[in-house]
């Protein structure tokens, strides 16, 4: 089935089942952006954290999600029941939400809670993905994955304004940030079990994953590719701190970062992946990286807010979505969940090195200098994915 979505931004027939999980992710992601425009400065600001220890934690956002990926991909293909595995994920992570409220200033038990809510990340992207992917025609992979992430941005872009005006009409009590959260969060839940429909695919003997996955060359360059520039990938969160300390402004602004990184992914990412369809994956990816690079260099030199916000938008824009289309087609369906889930593990697990490492040099070097040696391994991960890919 197929609905016709007519504005601005959409003027193809886009799967209904796309644009149904593209719902699910809004609403997920006004949730969990309620959280991530919060929580940075809560720790820091707050708790007292110290930029190591906040770089631990910001890479544990990262680590859990890859330590679950594959086996969420794997049951997923292996029951054939894809959105079932990504319901399990969507309500693990809205019952995260709960230990948050739960965890007061112990930074443990936030740890806990967040290694929770990553691990229910972790179950549903992948499948999430998948279904994608088996919900729409292989020379509109493209294009489905950029209107799904810009149904997903537009959650990332409510999130922190929801959050913003809970702090606003609370008195700055994050503790109703975090109930909110939870009541988006199981809105999510429903919408999943009411609106999409599962793609189980044909029965089929299931070729083995290392057969049919991680011997494909051109797949393992795509993963290598990923995986090399996510090493050098500098996390959101660390971003919006360098802006904030950078420019000095009130802390209670924080929150509102993030809104504009999701605006230009919000325009850009439909007409990101009709390029990618049109003109190749792999150079609109590395052209997403050629922005954050761009987004480096602004922020040592003169830190201007929109210059670095616009770039830093236009990245995910490029490489989101754009990577897993790059990729899906290499994949036989009855593999899609578990390869996919190969390749996002080791892009989670490069990120969380990049996190902790980002911290210790931010630390020990400061934060331009910092910057510098990520935005130089940058240049060559570039130079070097060019190659590859």
């Amino acid at each position: 089935m197929y609905v016709s979505i007519r504005g601005t931004m959409l003027t193809r027939a886009v799967p209904a089942n796309v644009v149904a999980l593209g719902a699910v992710s809004l609403v997920t992601d006004i949730s969990s952006e309620m959280i991530t425009a919060v929580l940075p400065l809560y720790l820091v600001g707050t708790l007292g954290l110290s930029l190591v220890q906040f770089g631990v934690l910001d890479g544990l956002y990262f680590g859990i999600t890859a330590a679950v990926r594959l086996a969420g991909g794997h049951a997923a293909d292996r029951w054939r029941r894809r959105k079932l595995v990504a319901g399990l994920g969507y309500a693990l992570s809205a019952a995260a939400k709960v230990g948050l409220l739960a965890a007061g200033a112990s930074v443990a038990a936030l740890g806990a809670a967040i290694a929770a809510d990553r691990t229910g990340k972790g179950l549903r992207t992948a499948p999430r993905d998948a279904l994608i992917t088996l919900s729409a025609p292989p020379e509109g992979l493209g294009s489905a994955f950029g209107v799904h992430r810009a149904m997903d941005t537009a959650g990332a872009f409510l999130g922190p304004l929801a959050a913003f005006g809970v702090l606003a009409a609370t008195g700055g009590a994050h503790d109703a940030v975090f109930v909110t959260s939870f009541c988006v969060a199981m809105l999510g839940v429903v919408l999943l079990a009411a609106l999409v429909r599962d793609r189980r695919g044909p029965l089929a003997p299931r070729p083995s994953l290392r057969a049919a996955v991680l011997r494909d060359r051109a797949f393992l360059r795509v993963c290598a590719a990923a995986c090399l520039l996510g090493l050098v990938t500098v996390s959101d969160a660390f971003v919006y701190l360098m802006l904030q300390r950078r420019l000095g402004f009130a802390p209670e602004l924080f929150p509102l970062l993030p809104l504009g990184t999701a605006a230009v992914y919000l325009v850009l990412a439909v007409p990101f992946g009709r390029l990618a369809d049109r003109y190749g994956r792999a150079y609109v990816f590395l052209g997403g990286h050629l922005a954050l690079l761009g987004a480096y260099l602004v922020l040592m030199g003169p830190g201007w807010l929109v210059p670095v916000l616009v770039l830093h938008g236009a990245f995910y824009a490029a490489t989101d979505g754009v990577l897993m289309a790059l990729a899906a087609p290499m994949l036989p369906e009855t593999l899609r969940t578990s390869g996919l889930a190969v390749l996002q593990t080791g892009q989670a697990a490069a990120r969380m090195v990049s996190s902790i490492g980002f911290g210790v040099l931010w630390t020990g070097l400061g934060a331009g200098q910092g910057l510098l040696v990520m935005a130089a391994g940058l240049v060559l991960s570039i130079i070097i994915a060019w190659r590859v890919l």
